[in-house]
């Protein structure tokens, strides 16, 4: 029995490994590319912070925000979406790249081979991931350093931080990989979750100004709870029993988004195997 575990977890590792470095390839060529991935969403930061900032000056909206008179405290609460957001939608780019493979015969391939799908699905997300630790660490470096505004409860809390970035994240990424499979709309899908991602998670704005039916929409991403968990940690000194309801929230999304992967992935081979196309309905 042990014997058996531990054979089919190498051959997860192995499986994980080998699809992690394929993306990589495809993907990365260049260390030019690795390092765009730190420009982009400085840039992305920079362009919010001076368009946000001489409104929240001129107007009344520091009695509804605080954070908005405070320089410091708005540029770590923008940091924090940037890095949030840079992370989540690298995921749906892979996903969108993944898609690609379906007219290239890729995908046949892999699905007569005896890899486990939800492994390579998940191995795919988790690389995109990978690519994205330049940014994590430098992210982390510039808060140690930079932030006069951080607020941190205790040491262990980056930790946590991590945490509630990386594992929605890659049942996320999972997810979309799952759809973007069998989907001939990914074009379509990758459009909508640009821009729309970051209006409906808060990325840019708290999440109290935005209309209620917008936060309603915004509560069925990952990216949401992951930042209220992140700016909780980092910029509002709170503690784990303080984030605990939207920590359990996180992970039970998760699960749900890493169950559906599952059953989208079983319902669409099935049927590619009964009529020949790569398509859910």
């Amino acid at each position: 029995m042990n014997q058996a575990l531990t054979q089919s977890f190498r051959h997860a590792v192995r499986i994980f490994a080998a699809e992690s470095l394929k993306q990589h390839r495809r993907l990365f060529g260049q260390p030019l590319v690795v390092f765009s991935m730190l420009v982009w969403p400085l840039l992305q930061l920079a362009t919010t912070y001076y368009t946000l900032r001489p409104v929240a000056t001129a107007s009344p909206a520091a009695a509804n925000w605080p954070t908005a008179a405070d320089p410091e405290r708005l540029l770590a609460f923008l940091a924090t979406g940037t890095l949030a957001y840079a992370f989540f939608f690298s995921l749906v780019q892979s996903a969108w790249h993944f898609s690609f493979e379906r007219s290239t015969g890729t995908l046949e391939l892999l699905f007569l081979s005896p890899a486990g799908r939800l492994t390579l699905m998940v191995a795919n997300g988790a690389g995109a991931l990978l690519q994205n630790a330049w940014l994590l660490t430098c992210f982390a470096v510039a808060a140690l350093t930079g932030f006069g505004a951080l607020s941190v409860s205790a040491w262990w809390m980056y930790g946590i931080v991590v945490l509630a970035l990386l594992i929605p994240a890659v049942a996320w990424g999972t997810f979309l990989n799952s759809v973007l499979v069998f989907s001939r709309d990914s074009a379509f899908l990758y459009t909508i979750l640009d821009e729309p991602l970051w209006f409906v998670s808060g990325v840019r704005l708290p999440n109290f100004a935005l209309p209620a039916a917008i936060q309603l929409v915004g509560a069925v991403f990952p990216l949401t709870g992951s930042l209220i968990a992140v700016r909780g940690a980092l910029l509002e000194h709170r503690t784990l029993t303080d984030l605990a309801p939207t920590l359990l929230g996180l992970t039970a999304l998760s699960a749900v988004l890493l169950g559906a992967s599952a059953v989208i992935l079983r319902v669409g081979e099935a049927r590619a195997q009964r009529t020949g196309r790569l398509s859910l309905a």
